[in-house]
């Protein structure tokens, strides 16, 4: 396994009237994440905020090229970004002790945080079709080239490691500072991941993502 500390390119806050930053995707160009009682959306070049919908967003957010999706207590709701309407809801798995959600192949990826676990599901039914294990506390999930990332914590540690995923085995271990914490992650498709950091604080930071992973 390799390990490094993860090296913090940029913090993203505090966001005015944010208690909590949950679940973080990426569009291609803002950087949206979940803020209890609502979705907020900056540039990552700026910081600035861009957009906020007033929607239920309590953990994982992902984005499937078109549309947004949120786990909202024991729902996922498909969201159409421009608008702000919910298309759709579907059960999460975990029934609201759900954590990380991200989009990959066709399916949606939810970290199951107690569990240990990421469990891809029919993003059309919400049923079950497999179930990685991990063995930590599971926050944010990313899949980014193939490879499947996630976020844990679990007491005062935190990070952010890549695993197999038929196994589970860890392949690559990136540590947070002591007292920095990892909620959401996701990648922007190059050599950053944003990550949120729960209710330790109001800020999403960039970390850097590690050069040989993409080898």
């Amino acid at each position: 396994m390799k390990k490094a500390t993860a090296e913090i390119i940029r913090e993203y806050g505090p966001f005015d009237g944010v208690e909590n930053v949950g679940g973080v995707s990426f569009d291609g160009e803002q950087v949206w994440f979940a803020a209890g009682d609502r979705l907020v959306a900056f540039d990552p070049d700026s910081g600035n905020t861009t957009r906020t919908l007033d929607i239920a967003a309590h953990a994982g957010t992902a984005f499937d090229g078109k549309h947004l999706y949120q786990i909202a207590e024991d729902r996922i709701l498909k969201i159409e970004p421009t608008s702000g309407r919910v298309i759709s809801t579907i059960p999460s798995p975990g029934g609201g002790r759900d954590s990380g959600l991200a989009w990959a192949e066709g399916s949606l990826w939810v970290g199951q945080y107690r569990d240990r676990t990421i469990v891809q599901i029919d993003p059309e039914t919400g049923n079950v079709l497999r179930t990685i294990e991990s063995n930590r506390f599971v926050t944010g999930v990313s899949w980014v080239d193939g490879e499947l990332w996630h976020g844990t914590w679990e007491g005062d540690q935190s990070d952010v490691r890549r695993i197999d995923p038929q196994t589970g085995e860890v392949m690559e271990k990136l540590e947070m500072p002591q007292g920095v914490f990892v909620s959401g992650l996701e990648s922007d498709g190059a050599d950053r991941f944003f990550c949120g950091s729960g209710s330790a604080n109001n800020k999403v930071r960039a970390i850097r993502r590690p050069k040989r992973s993409r080898a």
